[in-house]
């Protein structure tokens, strides 16, 4: 079977984007020093490690003690110890990204009783936030990635969905956005099963694929969205023999699923540079200190940020990319 992404990758982390990381991202004005944490899902994943990198670039650029914190799995509890400890060390402001938003409600509440900035990343209904950003409008993401998935399948046969958690707003936003576009536009392609959750982690993924597999016998597609997910879909295909057979998109990192890319394994992966999410995200918080507007349009210097669009309190860029065994060397992270 031949799988290509139809369409054309729209290049936003191109090598102008990668230049984030390299240190040539200009250097935002600011009236003082800030300490900012960034409190992410769980520390350790390759995702995050590479938000760090963005995290750690911001701190260079503007002096900020700016630095990245997070639980050794993913656990909204855990969450929730971090901020409270960090509402005691009163900090300037804390970016999140939040393993289930609704939990984190009331201590990010109690973080801006005390004056503290909270800017959220993939969490577009939380309520406590001064503001959260986005890479993307999340439904048009997870239709894109349907759009590759039905090209891959040709547009017929049984697929099923994965999410990190049934509480992520983000990856739950994403599935919403694919399934109607495959109701919409390919009828004779068949959801089997429920959203099925892998709280991030690779081995859970692979063994619910393998559950799904003896389950579904005719299922030739996946689409996933934890950044292990399709990794460890992947290989379960390998074991089965299964790579040429079935379609696996979803988002993920080349250093996580690159060698299931390689194989054919997976057909292709979806992202934004959390590099540059980490970054923004910092940027922001350091704007709302110095009292400075957010407008419709405003530049945040960083590609895919560089015309934000505005919808309440929750920002959108236009920063994802396609990647497959073709283009994976481009993206060296």
């Amino acid at each position: 079977m031949t799988r290509l992404l139809g369409g054309t990758a729209l290049g936003l982390l191109s090598a102008a984007g990668f230049a984030l990381v390299a240190g040539t991202t200009a250097t935002p004005a600011q009236a003082q020093e800030y300490t900012i944490p960034t409190v992410v899902k769980i520390d350790g994943i390759q995702w995050f490690n590479r938000m760090r990198e963005g995290v750690d670039r911001y701190a260079e650029d503007t002096g900020n003690n700016s630095y990245q914190v997070g639980p050794a799995q993913a656990d909204a509890q855990l969450q929730v110890q971090i901020i409270e400890d960090l509402i005691a060390q009163n900090v300037d402001a804390i970016t999140v990204v939040p393993f289930s938003p609704e939990a984190l409600e009331p201590v990010l509440a109690r973080a801006r009783e005390n004056g503290i900035v909270v800017v959220a990343h993939e969490a577009s209904n939380i309520e406590n936030a001064d503001w959260d950003i986005e890479a993307f409008q999340n439904v048009d993401y997870g239709a894109h990635i349907m759009d590759q998935l039905a090209a891959c399948m040709g547009e017929e046969g049984e697929y099923a969905v994965f999410v990190g958690g049934l509480t992520s707003r983000t990856h739950n936003e994403w599935i919403d956005g694919a399934i109607a576009r495959q109701e919409e536009a390919y009828p004779n392609m068949t959801l089997v099963g429920d959203r099925n959750e892998t709280y991030d982690d690779q081995q859970r993924a692979y063994a619910r694929a393998q559950e799904l597999l003896r389950t579904y016998p005719n299922l030739r597609g996946f689409q996933g969205s934890a950044s292990t997910d399709v990794a460890g879909i992947g290989l379960a295909l390998e074991e089965r023999g299964m790579e040429d057979d079935t379609c696996v998109m979803g988002t993920s990192l080349p250093s996580i699923s690159g060698q299931y890319l390689e194989t054919g394994a997976v057909d292709g992966i979806f992202f934004w540079d959390p590099a540059d999410a980490g970054y923004v995200m910092q940027e922001l918080a350091t704007m709302v200190l110095d009292g400075e507007e957010i407008a419709e349009g405003m530049d945040l210097g960083v590609p895919g940020y560089n015309s934000v669009t505005i919808d309440g309190h929750v920002i959108y860029g236009q920063a994802w990319v396609d990647v497959t065994a073709e283009n994976m060397d481009d993206y060296p992270f």
